[in-house]
């Protein structure tokens, strides 16, 4: 009897241990579901089907995993969050916010790649300072998006163009995008990719850029239109020793600068905030401006990177990322490939 009785309780205790089980699974996928709604409803997201929403949310819940695995981990130095692009898969995000075109043999030797053969101006500046932020100098304007269009190269070119400009004459101007994606075709490609020097030429080319304002921003390649609105003009410019986090830091202290980067990596596109050290290759996928550098509390070395997600990405469109790595060509190739305009 004592024993029917014992067998009796082992059941109860296992269905209910079982149920708890149960309940909790189903409560996480809830909980899931629920975050995935709240997401839906941020950034503006609709699906044309439930087979659509489906696939979508499964694709949403592996990236929120990585996020919250991630951010379990106390001992990194920087943070992960769902963001406008967390129910892509990774070939989704690289062939529609990626967008950079390196031409062959340029990152090998990439001073002779172009007709601009100019030196390093800045190679005697034996003074940088600890830090550096040109927004604080006006020289950097408001993060601007480039939608599902690859051409971040006209967005990190026009912004080291804004920066020295200021520099130069004293007025920040937000200049067009739209005129470069559009005119910009000697090797460039619109929305299929392209690079800065090519963008620095046709500016040099055309004797100048217009304003934001005057060539709205489209999201796509358009006709050229012709244009006698100058806003900003350039003499040449120049390209950074490669793989030289040392020479950067001197041209930086001085300008924004174009840089190339591996921005393709699940961290970097989920990036949220703190000092990115993540896995990312040096494979030259994405363009970028550094508008500064810094040190954090803690003691860590950083670039300041300006971006053209939007200002829900990273750090209201920014990323601090690790600066001085063992690593020639820095932190996710950002030193292999940079070059700044001259005014």
């Amino acid at each position: 009897m004592a024993s029917i009785t014992l067998l009796i309780l082992a059941i109860i205790l296992c269905s209910r241990t079982s149920g708890a089980t149960s309940r909790g699974g189903l409560f996480e996928a809830s909980a899931v579901t629920e975050k995935h709604e709240q997401w839906m409803a941020r950034f503006h997201r609709a699906y044309s089907d439930e087979s659509e929403k489906t696939n979508r949310f499964e694709i949403f819940k592996k990236n929120l995993e990585l996020v919250e695995s991630h951010n379990m981990n106390t001992n990194m130095t920087y943070k992960l969050d769902v963001n406008q692009f967390s129910d892509l898969t990774d070939e989704e995000f690289r062939a529609r916010y990626m967008g950079l075109l390196v031409p062959e043999g340029m990152t090998r030797d990439p001073t002779s790649a172009s007709d601009n053969k100019m030196s390093f101006r800045y190679e005697s500046v034996s003074d940088t300072g600890e830090s550096m932020d040109w927004r604080q100098e006006g020289a950097v304007t408001s993060v601007k998006n480039q939608g599902q269009c690859g051409c971040c190269w006209a967005f990190s070119a026009v912004a080291a163009v804004e920066g020295i400009t200021k520099i130069a004459k004293g007025e920040l101007i937000s200049l067009s995008e739209q005129q470069l994606l559009d005119c910009s075709r000697d090797y460039n490609k619109g929305c299929e990719g392209g690079i800065m020097s090519k963008a620095f030429e046709y500016i040099i080319e055309n004797q100048g850029i217009t304003t934001e304002d005057n060539y709205p921003y489209q999201e796509a390649q358009q006709t050229c239109s012709s244009t006698n609105s100058v806003a900003a003009t350039i003499s040449g410019y120049e390209t950074v020793p490669s793989n030289d986090e040392q020479s950067l830091l001197k041209a930086v202290s001085k300008q924004p600068v174009s840089v190339a980067i591996n921005g393709h990596e699940p961290a970097f596109m989920q990036y949220r905030g703190g000092i990115f050290d993540g896995d990312c290759g040096t494979q030259l996928t994405h363009a970028v401006t550094i508008v500064g550098y810094g040190m954090s509390e803690e003691g860590i070395k950083y670039w300041l990177l300006k971006n053209s997600w939007g200002q829900t990405w990273g750090e209201n469109g920014y990323m601090r990322i690790k600066r001085d790595v063992d690593a020639p060509e820095g932190m996710c190739g950002l030193a292999r490939l940079a070059f700044y305009p001259l005014a």
